[in-house]
This record gives C-alpha cells, structure tokens and sequence, in this order.
C-alpha cells in the first residue's frame, strides 16, 4: 500500500456534502490552522463545520468503543457526504447553555472547586477532614439546613390555606389538592376531621395534626380510607415539593408554588451552601465558603501572593485555572455562581477554560460564535486564545459574524450566497484581505463606510429606577425615556441585565421582555405551531379541499400513527439518553397519507411544512398567513422551516421568532437582550429599521447589546460599568451617540473607533 504524501494527510478533506441546505459541497482544509466560517444566517455555516464535519469526527471516533459503550454515548448519524477523511479527534465547544442541577456551580463545573478542597483539606489546621468534607454536596459539608442548596424555602401558610373554608368546601390553594383529587383525600378520608368545621375554628391539637404531623404520628380512624399513612399538610408540601427543583414545574402547578413558597437566602449558612464546620476552617486566613464567594480576578490576586511550601503545586495550578477565566473575560464571576444563571455566551466560554492548559495536539476544535455576550473590548482576549490553541499544533474551526475574529484567520470560507436554498454552497475562500475586497454578503458589509448616525428622537416621557442593588449594582438610580429605542451598554458582567431584567419591572409591570431563553414546548412544537401560523393554513386547507382543520394539523387527526405526528421515533433506554430517529412510516413528515393526498394548488400539507417562510410567503395569498410570514422574515427568520423543531433554534433565533410574535402585540415597553445574536452584520441594519419602526409606532424600545451598529442606532445610550463584578454596577453614562463618542468609557472608546472605521 502506497503511502499518501504529508501534504495529504495535513488537509481535511470534504466531498459532495449535502447536510441540510449544502450543495455538494467540495472543499480541502488545512489542519493547523485558524480557518473561520462566515456567511448570512441560515447559510450552512453550521451544517457544514457541525453537522458534517464534527459530527463525523465524534462518530468515528465513537464507533471505536465497544457496542455496550457505545449505548452511553451521545448518538450521531453518518452525515450526508460522499467523502470526509483526515479527521482528528474533536472537541465541540457550543453555546449550549450549562444549566445542571440546583448544585452545578462555576467551581464544579471547571473542577476548580475540586482543587480548593484538595488544597483546603491538606492545609487547614486542625484538619477536619478529606476534600470531601468541604464539599456541599457531600452530608460532611453541607449544611445541614439546606441540605447544600444555599436556599431556604418558607411555605405562606395564608398563600396555600384558606381557613375560613372547611375540608368539604376545599381550604387548601394548590390544583392538586383540590376536593376529589388523591391529595385531597389524605385529609377529607381520615376520619380525624369534621368536615364541614372552618379550619379558623380547629382546636390546637386538630391544627397540630392538619398541619404538622409527621409521617406514622397518628392512625387513620376510616379504616375504609384509600390511605393508610397520615401525614400533615405542610409535611407532606415540603416533600412533595420543596425537595423538587421548582424551575421543572409547569402550568399551573408551576404559578401556585410561585405564589405559596417564598425562597432566599439559607439563614443558616448564608447562602454558602455550607456548615459551620467548614466556614471556622481557614487557609492563610480565609475560609472556603469566603474563597467561593470571591470575584475570581480578586481570588487569582490573593492566591498567587501565597507560599504554602508542599501545597505550592496545587496553588499554582489553581491560580493558572482563575487566571484562564480572567483571559477569557470571566473575571468577574465567582466559584459559587449558579450555572444555571450563566448565558449562552458564559456558558461557551466556561467550557474554553478545559481546553487552555491542554497540552495535546492535533486536535479539531469547533466553536460556535464564541464572541456572544462579548464586548467589543475583550474580543482581543478571545482571539488570543484561539491563536494559542492553533500554535500548539491543533485545527481550530470557528463559525462566527465577528470581524475581529475574521481577521486574525487564516483562512475565511464564506458559505452562501443567501439563506436556506439560496445557500449551501462556498462563494469565497481565502484571506481577510482578499473577503475585503470581495463582492460577497460578508465582503460587502466589511465595506460599509461607518455606522448610520441620524438626529435621535424627543422621549414623550421618562421612567425612573431608584436604588437598584442586586448582584453587583451600587444602589443604581437612572432616568430612562420612553418613545425612543433605547441601548444598554457596558461590558459584560457590568450590571445591564441586573439593572433591566431585575427592575425595570418595578416600574413598568407592563414590560415585556423577550430574552434568548428556551421556547417552551414539546417535541411537536415549530415555528408554525409557536406564531399561530398553523392555525389559518389549516382553516385554509380545510376550505380548499372539503375536508376537516384537525386532518391537516401533525397533532390531531393528520398525524402519522407510528411517530403520532412528531416525525420522528423516540426509543427509551432507561438507564441513558433516548435514541430518536427518523420515522420510516411517514419518513420525518409527521402527516398520515390520508392527509397528504390532499393539496392545494398542487401543494400538501406536508410540503407546507417542509418549505422555508420565505417560500412560504411566495405561495400563500391569504392575509392571515402572509401577516405572519412577514413578520418572520422581518427578524431574518426567512430561512426556517415552518416545521422545524423549536429545539433546533439557536438562542438568537429563539428570541427573534419571539419577537416576530410580539410586533403585533401593544405592550408599550418592549426589552431585548443581545438581539443580534447570530445575525451576519449585513442583516442587523434590517433589525435596526425593524426596531425604529416600533419605535415610529409609539412604543418605547430597550436593547441590552454589544453590537456597535445598534449602539449608533439608538437614541439614547445607558452605559454600565466602568468594568465586570465588584469593578462595575455603576452608570458610567446616559445621553445620546454623539455625546458617548466623546467620553472615556469602554463603550464611548470603541463606538469612537467603530464610527471612524
């Protein structure tokens, strides 16, 4: 067998890739090199570095493992490509939020946490024990009281019970305890009370046992009662409840524990999730809890000034891991920080942190827009980064709109020219000099000359925010107006969604605030079931063919048997991830052939679904759906399909299908958070008419965003800072794009520079 030439093996190599939107496309990549994928939403950016690409290389490199491996292992289908070869083991970096459970935290899920109990364990005197006795999830360090959550639940007795109602006429305030349901019967079957007596009027030992008995305490005296156990009410909502993680709750269940159970901070342990035990335990005269509570710049400062003799390897590499986070614009995080409260963008960048002392090489690395929730002034720290990755002799894909990122690449391939079937295929590789000079979407918007700048409108009004001081704002007091579009800046971990997302309701309850947070929805859900779309193109189906609405709806009487409409066949393991796969019946369509069979104009509602909303608006003429289809386009959303699964969205596709609903809505505040997440720059000026168009219409509109083209859209300009944690929570300015060119700030430093490009 001939050896190939080195060269060969050093090119990833692409043959007729056809995933998605792709046409067959060919293409030869470098290995050790930066290469970004740039093009217009919807193009196959995506498709091409993550859904062919990484996803072989994670394929192959799974089918390595034995078949019962295998079972506990992400499952990924041979994409569809005629020829994928020279591949090196990949890590996928994606914005996949680190959600976890109530006890992920920033310190477990870098195993930084891990390393400070090592090195508080070893070096505390009196020792009190193993790591593990530092540790919150552990019964040797959790506080007993909270069980190491840091969160104390209290039950508004007044919110669950109606005491002036007796048993027979249902006292309890929670559907499901409700007279008639299993819960309910605890109690009305007893025998232990009269039923039709208010609770107002129950002796001290018929409230002890309504309320407060323990499991077993007392027998039942129906021996004819379903249960056999007795227990009280609050003991029974505390285990029913409280020990649940209440963000899994729905419906109505979800809005009653809202209203029932009031939750902070454990009084016991203050939140650190810890005993006493552990917070009277200290290193160099700081305790653990107190480390974990640390802004991560201010913990890497004190460490590195430590000398602890045979404990100096682990600082050491303790305060390289906190310094990696700084580097990554991180810094003002610290170790206790719930991940479930991280962004997108957080969450990518948490991940990075694995991956910089790494000493392995030839490796495929693959990011997915890294430079979400950045500010332009930390871009350069991120860029360091991926250089270093790719000089220690791996191939670094990025996908990304950024020009920063763009030109520090090696090589820039553009996937386009549009979106959907007007993309797939690669209209331009080479430099960044030469994607400058180029006539493609990319090349053009690099061109532009400056950012629009107009005279900003008169507010009509102003609302005010007074002492705002959660998270890290400094008793924050600001005047923002109302009938402008307005920008709230500040780099990140500056206090923007403190400051928006946690007053601004206060004072204006009538807000409404689309943020990039999952759509709620089962797996049914797509974009013509969440705007209502499906509705009228069902009404209008049923009037063309005669035939009844609930035929052509995936989640009635239209709905394929074998996969009931959802397309797709879901097999549960049990004991790992379930495995979908396509529906060989109706094959991904979702529909029944009875339903099928019938089209409009040559049309069935299967193909509806299949199609884009773009090619969609070219086919329907009823008002109804155009009115919809528009506003989708609108956003940049032309490229999706009306049935793809809502699971399938980026977070900034998520927020602008949210949006896309909201334009017809007449809520007079309307609030975005980083809407130009994802959008190339040539279709942010589209979102930026979209949003002075609102504005034009009397509604006052806020952004929280990084975005410079916004920034110089807006009327007026709130800006936080003067950098991230402790270094932040102040306004550092208010007033208008002209006058934030002209001050010092991060932001007035870099729309200066933009504006003068």
């Amino acid at each position: 067998m001939t050896t190939p030439p080195n060269d060969a093996l050093s090119t990833i190599t692409v043959r007729g890739a056809r995933e998605n939107n792709l046409r067959d496309i060919d293409i030869d990549l470098p290995k050790r090199s930066l290469i970004v994928f740039a093009g217009v939403s919807g193009s196959g950016k995506s498709s091409l570095v993550f859904d062919t690409i990484a996803a072989e290389a994670q394929r192959q490199i799974n089918s390595t493992f034995s078949a019962f491996a295998q079972t506990f292992l992400p499952s990924y289908g041979r994409p569809d490509a005629d020829l994928i070869t020279n591949l090196s083991a990949v890590v996928i970096v994606d914005q996949k939020r680190l959600f976890g459970s109530p006890r992920s935290t920033v310190g477990t899920i870098t195993d930084i946490g891990d390393w400070l109990r090592m090195l508080w364990s070893r070096g505390v005197t009196p020792s009190i024990g193993y790591a593990n006795a530092f540790s919150f999830n552990d019964p040797a360090g959790m506080c007993p009281e909270c069980e190491g959550l840091g969160e104390a639940k209290v039950i508004d007795i007044d919110e669950l019970v109606d005491q002036s109602k007796s048993l027979r006429e249902g006292p309890v305030n929670h559907p499901d305890f409700l007279p008639g349901k299993w819960p309910y019967r605890l109690y009305a079957d007893s025998g232990l009370f009269d039923l039709d007596v208010p609770l107002e009027q129950y002796s001290p030992r018929e409230r002890h046992l309504f309320f407060d008995a323990s499991p077993g305490e007392v027998e039942m005296v129906n021996p004819d009662a379903v249960f056999k156990t007795y227990e009280g009410l609050l003991s029974r909502f505390r285990r029913s409840y409280l020990s649940k993680d209440a963000d899994a709750l729905k419906g109505k269940s979800k809005e009653a524990y809202d209203r029932i159970v009031t939750r902070g901070v454990c009084p016991s342990c203050r939140g650190t999730r810890l005993n006493e035990t552990v917070h009277a335990a200290t290193l160099e005269g700081l305790s653990i809890p107190d480390a974990f509570a640390m802004q991560v710049s201010d913990l890497a400062d004190i460490m590195d000034t430590w000398v602890l003799g045979d404990l100096d390897g682990p600082r050491r590499e303790v305060v390289t891991q906190l310094r990696r986070l700084v580097d990554l614009g991180l810094g003002y995080l610290s170790l206790d920080r719930a991940t479930s409260s991280l962004s997108g963008g957080e969450s990518q960048r948490i991940k990075m942190v694995r991956h910089l002392g790494a000493t392995l090489n030839d490796m495929l690395y693959v990011f997915d827009e890294p430079t979400t929730g950045l500010h332009p002034r930390d871009v350069h720290r991120l860029n360091d980064m991926l250089i270093a990755l790719r000089d220690k002799g791996n191939t670094v894909l990025v996908v990304e709109h950024d020009a920063e990122v763009m030109a520090i690449a090696d090589r820039i391939v553009e996937i386009g020219p549009g979106a959907g079937k007007h993309g797939g295929t690669v209209v331009f590789e080479g430099t960044w000099s030469e994607l400058r000079q180029s006539e493609t979407r990319t090349g053009t918007a690099l061109r532009r000359d400056g950012r629009s700048r107009r005279t900003p409108r008169a507010p009509n009004g102003w609302m005010r925010i007074e002492n705002a001081d959660s998270h890290n704002l400094k008793n924050v007091s600001v005047d923002i107006p109302l009938g402008v579009l307005v920008a709230v800046t500040g780099v990140a971990g500056s206090g923007k969604s403190s400051l928006i997302h946690g007053h601004l309701r206060d004072v204006r309850p009538d807000a409404v605030v689309i943020d990039q947070a999952p759509i709620r929805g089962s797996r049914r859900s797509s974009p013509a079931t969440y705007t209502g779309l499906l509705d009228p193109i069902r009404a209008h189906f049923a009037k063309r063919t005669g035939q009844p609405a609930a035929l052509f709806s995936p989640n009635s009487d239209g709905a394929c048997p074998d996969c009931q409409g959802t397309g797709m066949i879901f097999t549960d393991l049990g004991f790992t991830d379930p495995v979908s796969s396509t529906c060989e019946t109706c094959q991904g369509r979702r529909f029944r052939s009875g339903a099928i069979k019938h089209t409009v104009d040559g049309v069935s509602i299967a193909d509806v679904f299949d199609m884009s909303v773009d090619e969609a608006r070219e086919f329907f003429t009823v008002k109804k759906v155009r009115d919809v289809l528009r506003r989708c386009s609108d956003v940049g959303l032309g490229y999706l399909s009306l049935g793809q699964n809502l699971t399938s969205l980026s977070g900034g596709e998520r927020q602008r299908l949210k949006l896309a609903t909201e334009l017809v809505g007449n809520s007079p505040v309307l609030v975005l958070d980083e809407p130009t997440t994802g959008l190339h720059s040539s279709d942010v000026d589209n979102l930026v008419g979209l949003l002075s168009g609102m504005v034009d219409e009397g509604r006052s509109v806020i952004v929280i965003e990084h975005n410079m083209d916004v920034v110089a859209a807006a009327d007026w300009v709130v800006d936080l800072g003067p950098d991230g944690g402790h270094d932040g929570g102040e306004v550092v300015f208010t007033g208008t794009v002209d006058e934030l060119v002209l001050a010092r700030t991060h932001t007035g430093t870099h729309l200066a520079r933009a504006l003068a490009e």
